[in-house]
């Protein structure tokens, strides 16, 4: 390992995460008594420019009446390049002690961080808030893709980057108006079998991109988020986008209705053969510890060092899951 040493952020449990607009205040108590493990209240994409104003009063009245009870509630701020954004900030953080963490839509360079951090700063300051701010960054442009890494350091209040699918298929100009699903034309064609036979396997054109934001996310502490899946009726493509998600160490995905919410949390939730895969693996490991051996033979397999930390990776989530192991 690295001398240098990161230290891992707030642990929040994040499997699933409810995208609720802040024009439609009816939504938030059904949010609240979800199984939703975060909510961010919406002021950007799913607010009309005519709306903002008055949803972002939606949200003070709801941050400050309803009951939670132990959610972490996110608020999604609008764009750096909007005139709304200043005042986002300004009057819910100033206004709502309940809030936990803001979401920074199309982040594209570190400094548009750091210019969040210095207002959320000045504003804690001032009201001598006890609960310090966290931050999640979407990551949805082809810049911000560019400069991820520089991002995932940009501040000691960030937690979470999110992969934003549908904004950056249309930042890369990318042939598709599906959000977050695969594309018939991108795939592989075999070679002729014996008889002249070719088969075509669909890709994921997302996949590269996940894969860079996801380690950038591991590197610096960070928990890696997938984002929407827009078919709200195909419950079982957005199980494979968040099993594909959750293989490459993804620690939860977006739900963008409250359907996708159970299916969220059954993925990103260990299940009780993992754990006990996970368990023997540290068990057959410390029996060879004490026989002298760095290696040792599992069910026919090879395990190592490397499988005992993966091992501890997965015990160390299903332990802060407690009661919700499948």
């Amino acid at each position: 390992m690295s001398f240098t040493a990161v230290a891992n952020v707030t642990p929040r449990l994040h499997r699933s995460e409810l995208a609720v607009p802040g024009s439609n205040p009816a939504l938030f108590e059904k949010a609240a008594k979800s199984a939703a493990d975060i909510i961010f209240l919406d002021l950007e994409d799913a607010v009309a420019p005519d709306d903002k104003e008055t949803a972002r009063k939606n949200i003070i009245t709801g941050l400050n009446d309803i009951d939670w009870g132990s959610k972490t509630l996110m608020l999604r701020i609008n764009g750096l390049d909007t005139h709304y954004m200043y005042r986002d900030v300004v009057d819910v953080v100033e206004s709502c002690p309940r809030l936990d963490m803001i979401l920074i839509p199309k982040v594209g360079v570190a400094a548009d961080v750091y210019a969040i951090d210095m207002l959320v700063t000045q504003i804690e300051a001032a009201k001598k808030r006890s609960k310090r701010i966290g931050f999640e960054v979407l990551i949805e442009t082809a810049l911000g893709m560019a400069n991820v890494e520089a991002i995932a350091q940009s501040s000691p209040r960030l937690e979470a980057m999110s992969f934003g699918v549908a904004d950056y298929a249309a930042s890369t100009r990318a042939r598709t108006t599906v959000i977050g699903g695969v594309h018939p034309e991108y795939g592989v064609l075999t070679d002729k079998d014996s008889t002249g036979k070719r088969d075509y396997f669909w890709a994921d054109p997302w996949h590269g991109a996940q894969t860079r934001m996801m380690v950038a996310c591991r590197a610096y502490g960070l928990r890696p988020i997938d984002g929407p899946f827009g078919d709200f009726n195909d419950p079982e493509g957005f199980k494979a986008a968040a099993r594909r998600a959750a293989v490459l160490g993804y620690e939860g995905k977006w739900a963008i209705h409250p359907s996708q919410i159970a299916l969220a949390n059954e993925v990103f939730t260990p299940t009780t053969a993992e754990i006990t895969k996970a368990q023997r693996i540290m068990e057959a490991m410390a029996q060879a510890a004490k026989d002298g051996k760095g290696a040792v033979s599992l069910d026919g397999r090879l395990i190592d060092a490397a499988s005992i930390r993966m091992a501890e990776a997965l015990l160390e989530k299903a332990g802060s899951l407690k009661g919700n192991i499948a």
